[in-house]
């Protein structure tokens, strides 16, 4: 599977600018690795934990990550081979728990920042004591060097010691000086640190808390950022207090924090100043900024770059290699919905478009429609569309993002599409034929309509604001995250797409339904407007949610791209249901919880609007039980209250007395629960007014299946449209003639067939369309109905306008007898027609609480012979399961798990191609794309190319620190143990001495910690020189060897070697041996604590 869009919940980002490599680490334990277009890379870790700070190691292909409970892990990009098909993944090497374990039992250990040196051998670990650890970067293992805050703070002047500085809150290194770094402490104490000679050189305090710290290029200079809005400039010269005063961006009043600064140097230009925050809290508190100045903040070039949400991280990535200057080329800033490019080198500081990351949910998504192997030629009319939109608001230059290329695969790329529907009234156009992602298009409906909403001036803003105070602080709106809509009418409920004539139809929530077509110039028209009662005002029914949204007045301006032909507004003004288009005949079948209406757009004339409803649906929807109408006086509304009352507890009273009596009754009686077996039922037609009634009859039981429920209509739900389909087919039991018809599926198991008579082409403009009701059929168990299709004796669907147009589907039989499919939630039944006869039939509720939740065809091609191609039933159910049908004879070919049952919003949202490929949000930011056919296996494969030698080879050990001398000590006893019991006691005693010997409590000074590491050294050799090879086998990692692969693992980690390899096994020959190392050893102990 694939991932598509941005990943949920961001919290970290890092940059490898000579690899070219983009990392984002998330709160669940996601990390991603992006390069340019089509090189992704993904892993997880072990459990959904945070992950707090992620670092590369340049131009090594290794990252380090923090997680939440202070674990630290090493990450490597590796390569694999599959199949001689080279590819790079990533994966976790390495992981250090040891601040892990004291993060459980108190927090003084917890880990607050990570850092890494300029030479890439350790990584220095803030913890929120003040204490600062080091670890080894090839073995991640903690060393025995730590830097203690009471040593750093011994030469700081009494009067600044008043207060404990914190925990340490930035580590970075000072540019061209190795083994200088400085330290910065949470409550604004900031100290130049020289880790070779293990002494503080400077100290600087600043009286406001400290957030974050960046250096000049040359080292001569830093800066910090603090919690009033301030940054101070200091020079490495300054001691204790700085030279020049706090600045204030946007002051004087009070500010809030500056996040995260960066210094960038350019050449023949003013430097950069990059900052997060410190916006004023009373006027801006409630703003997400990023503000670029490159001088003074008076007189340089400034903008604020505004975000519609919280931001997380940015990072600069510098220009040509200079030596002396940093020459920034782009911003890239990671919030928590999206992620922003900003091309600092244009003069306008534009927007890059994105290649891969797209906020998918700029605004909820609430439909999606997925469609496969579009007409190039639609394809490209719509990108060109989409580039018009975009003249002038991005940027040119290739995106800073370049590391790795992309593997070439057997999988064969096509025109596929995405088409999202939103909340704020766009339609938005994806290609989804590769690895990325990429935005085309959008379609704005919200332009067609006004807002009827009276907006009052609240907070002053009556008050017109001066033009300084427009232009400060210089905001520009970035990014295309807008969570906010103008009008929830405006949501998108239904998308249907056609690729034969270009014509689009967009359904929303206030029942409109509008019609567009594909056009390449701009137009000035106005709009072309129809009505559709479903349910009029003599029904009884009286309509109270939201009123209908109003349409632009005069002529308006159509870019080119998808232009409106025409708009049906649907009385009431209730939501879309369910869509149907046949663009050949210019109709269009839209449904709603009311009813339905067949609309001819080319005539802009409706055709046939039909009312679902009944008496309870009516009473049950209308409020009846629930609202007091001006209709009737309150008198009369208590007194039907208690009638319902009364009425409900005598119908309970009658159903218990039935489960009690003998069931005796006879087997045509009817029941509110029918038997698991109870389906659609062979017809007996009988012809009464151009009219098909289906008689429902029983069959045999089955005792494997779970009982089929039939539902009670009495909610007000039953009238609901749930399916809309056109096909041309034969009805008619006395001639053989194909007719257009329009099958209407409800919610209460209800199925409409119409026929529809279309006039000839030449008379299509001025006659009408007619259309009459052909049949009605009712499923016994009343289960919703929500997919139909017209399929021919072998199993081979009726194809749609633009398949039967292309001639890419030839395997449908047109002339012979064919079968309709109806789904239900419940079961599929296969049909004969015209007489309805049922042929076959699958149950879903086999399995208990099984509901069909999407149901598709899928077109399944041979991986080995492409001309072999069947066609399935592909079938989603509310268990999160996808299960796969053969369409001649239903039976089940495969049933897999594609998401959680508990995730609703990844079913609701799932949508299939025809093609067998899908797609659904894993997350309100991201699509998970799958794929059922092994031909159509879309795979992220990439290749990272390291240089040669970026890597030690060698893994060379370092002094170890007391805790891991410990544990590795207690694993030398349990497996000694195991080996030689006469072992037992001397060897429980041993790592008992060596760690009361290297414990920095033990009050051993630094040359007896060395002394003790030379005489462990000592008895090493000795061992080595008194091993004999005849006498001596070793057996390391199943192999036999002699005594010199001991020497060079003695050479290599001293002592700690016994200890650290557990697969080194002791023959019984060179047990004397081994005896009289263990003596020598405890004697050596002995003389070292006891002189």
């Amino acid at each position: 599977t694939v991932a598509h869009g941005f990943p949920h919940r961001p919290n970290c980002l890092a940059f490898d600018p000579k690899l070219g490599l983009l990392a984002i680490g998330t709160r669940s334990g996601l990390l991603r690795v992006y390069g340019k277009p089509g090189v992704e890379l993904e892993a997880k870790l072990d459990s959904e934990m945070e992950i707090r700070q992620v670092l590369f190691i340049e131009n090594r292909g290794q990252l380090i990550t923090l997680c939440e409970d202070s674990t630290i892990c090493l990450w490597e990009v590796n390569a694999k081979n599959d199949k001689g098909l080279s590819y790079t993944v990533l994966e976790k090497v390495k992981t250090n728990e040891n601040f892990s374990k004291e993060h459980r039992e108190g927090n003084l250990k917890q880990v607050t920042t990570i850092s890494v040196d300029s030479q890439n051998t350790v990584i220095l670990v803030g913890t929120r004591s003040g204490n600062i650890y080091m670890l080894d970067l090839t073995t991640l293992e903690l060393t025995d060097q730590i830097i203690y805050q009471d040593v750093v703070l011994q030469n700081i002047p009494d009067d600044h010691k008043k207060t404990n500085p914190g925990e340490v809150e930035i580590i970075s290194e000072k540019p061209n000086a190795e083994g200088k770094f400085m330290i910065g402490y949470n409550k604004g104490l900031m100290v130049l640190w020289d880790n070779n000679a293990l002494v503080a050189e400077q100290f600087y305090i600043a009286n406001q808390q400290l957030e974050s710290l960046c250096w000049l290029r040359n080292g001569e200079q830093f800066m910090s950022s603090h919690n009033d809005g301030s940054y101070i400039v200091w020079k490495v010269d300054d001691n204790i207090q700085p030279s020049e005063p706090p600045k204030f961006p946007y002051g004087p009043f009070p500010c809030k924090p500056i996040r995260k600064l960066i210094w960038k140097t350019v050449r023949n230009n003013d430097d950069f100043i990059v900052f997060s925050g410190g916006m004023p809290r009373s006027t801006f508190g409630d703003k997400n900024t990023v503000s670029v100045i490159q001088g003074t903040p008076e007189r340089g070039k400034h903008i604020a770059f505004d975000f519609t949400s919280k931001i997380i991280d940015f990072l600069i990535i510098d220009g040509d290699d200079d030596e002396e200057f940093d020459n920034p080329k782009a911003l890239i800033v990671l919030v928590e919905e999206e992620i922003v490019a900003i091309d600092l080198k244009s003069e306008d500081w534009l927007q890059f478009h994105l290649p891969y990351l797209w906020s998918v949910h700029s605004s909820a998504i609430t439909n999606c429609q997925y469609y496969a192997e579009v007409p190039e030629e639609l394809f490209e009319k719509i990108f060109e569309a989409g580039k018009r939109q975009t003249v002038g608001k991005y940027s040119l230059v290739e995106w800073p993002i370049f590391g790795g290329e992309r593997v070439k695969s057997d999988f064969a790329e096509s025109k596929d599409i995405l088409i999202t529907g939103h909340e704020d009234g766009s339609v938005r156009f994806w290609n989804v034929g590769n690895v990325n992602l990429e935005h085309i298009y959008t379609l704005h409906t919200s332009k067609l309509f006004r807002s009827s909403d009276d907006i009052c001036n609240i907070d002053g803003d009556d008050v017109p604001l001066t033009e300084e105070e427009l232009d400060w602080p210089p905001f520009r709106k970035v990014g295309t995250y807008d969570p906010f809509s103008d009008d929830v009418r405006l949501s998108i409920r239904k998308v249907v797409l056609c690729p034969l004539n270009n014509i689009l139809v967009v359904a929303g929530t206030a029942g409109q339904v509008l019609v567009f077509s594909l056009k390449d110039e701009d137009v000035e028209e106005p709009l072309n407007i129809s009505l559709a009662n479903i349910v009029t005002e003599g029904d009884g029914f009286v309509w109270k949610g939201h009123g209908r949204l109003n349409p632009a007045n005069g002529v308006l301006k159509l870019e080119a791209g998808f232009q409106l032909l025409s708009l049906l507004q649907l009385s009431p003004p209730a939501g879309v249901t369910a869509l149907a288009l046949h663009s050949n005949m210019a109709l269009l079948a839209a449904g709603t919880s009311y009813g339905f209406v067949l609309f001819d757009y080319m005539q802009n004339k409706v055709v046939i609007s039909k009312c679902t409803l009944n008496n309870v649906d009516v009473n049950a929807i209308a409020g009846g039980d629930a609202l007091i109408t001006r209709r009737k006086s309150f008198k009369k509304s208590l007194r039907e209250s208690f009638r319902r009352l009364r009425k409900g507890r005598s119908q309970r009273d009658k159903q218990s007395d039935k489960r009690t009596s003998s069931p005796t009754s006879s087997p045509s009686s009817f029941s509110p629960v029918k038997s698991a077996e109870t389906s659609l039922k062979s017809t007996s037609a009988t012809v009464d007014d151009g009219m098909v009634k289906v008689k429902i009859e029983r069959v045999d039981k089955k005792t494997v299946e779970r009982q089929v429920e039939a539902r009670s209509t009495k909610d007000g739900t039953g009238s609901m449209v749930r399916c809309l389909y056109f096909a041309k087919v034969c009805i008619s039991n006395t001639d053989n003639v194909q007719t257009p018809t329009l099958w209407v599926g409800t919610n209460a198991g209800s199925i409409f067939v119409f026929a529809i008579t279309v006039p000839s082409e030449d008379k299509r403009d001025s006659a009408l369309v007619t259309c009459q009701l052909a049949k009605e059929i009712q499923l016994k168990h009343k289960a919703p109905v929500i997919f139909i299709h017209i399929v021919d004796t072998t199993g081979n669907p009726l194809p749609d306008v633009y398949e039967e147009s292309s001639g890419k589907v030839k395997t449908y039989a047109s002339t012979g007898p064919c079968r309709v499919l109806i789904c239900s939630e419940e079961q599929f039944k296969l049909f004969t027609l015209p007489a309805l006869k049922p042929h076959c039939k699958a149950k879903l509720t086999a399995q208990e609480g099984s509901r069909a939740r999407r149901i598709a065809l899928g077109k399944f091609i041979a991986k080995s012979d492409e001309k072999h191609v069947e066609h399935c039933l592909m079938c989603l159910s509310n268990q999160g399961d996808i299960t796969i049908y053969s369409l001649n004879d239903l039976k089940r070919q495969l049933q897999a798990t594609c998401t959680k049952r508990e995730d609703i919003n990844g079913i609701s949202s799932l949508t299939f191609s025809r093609n067998a490929e899908g797609m659904y949000l894993q997350s309100p930011c991201e699509f998970r794309r799958f794929s059922l056919s092994a031909r159509r296996c879309l795979r992220v494969r990439c290749e990272i190319a390291l240089p040669e030698g970026s890597r030690p080879t060698k893994d060379v050990r370092p002094p170890l620190a007391a805790a891991s001398v410990e544990r590795e000590n207690k694993d030398v006893s349990n497996d000694e143990t195991q080996k030689d019991s006469s072992l037992k006691q001397e060897e429980s005693e041993a790592p008992e001495t060596t760690v009361n010997q290297e414990t920095p409590t033990s009050g051993l000074g630094e040359d007896e910690t060395t002394s003790a590491s030379g005489t462990m050294n000592e008895v090493a050799n000795e061992v080595q020189q008194e091993s004999s090879p005849e006498k001596s086998e070793t057996i390391v990692n199943g192999e036999t060897g002699g005594t010199e692969e001991v020497s060079q693992i003695l050479n290599e980690s001293h002592i700690s070697s016994f200890s650290n390899d557990t697969s080194l096994n002791i023959t019984i020959d060179s047990v004397r041996n081994h005896m009289t190392y263990v003596i020598k050893f405890l004697a050596c102990i002995f003389t070292l604590f006891f002189p």
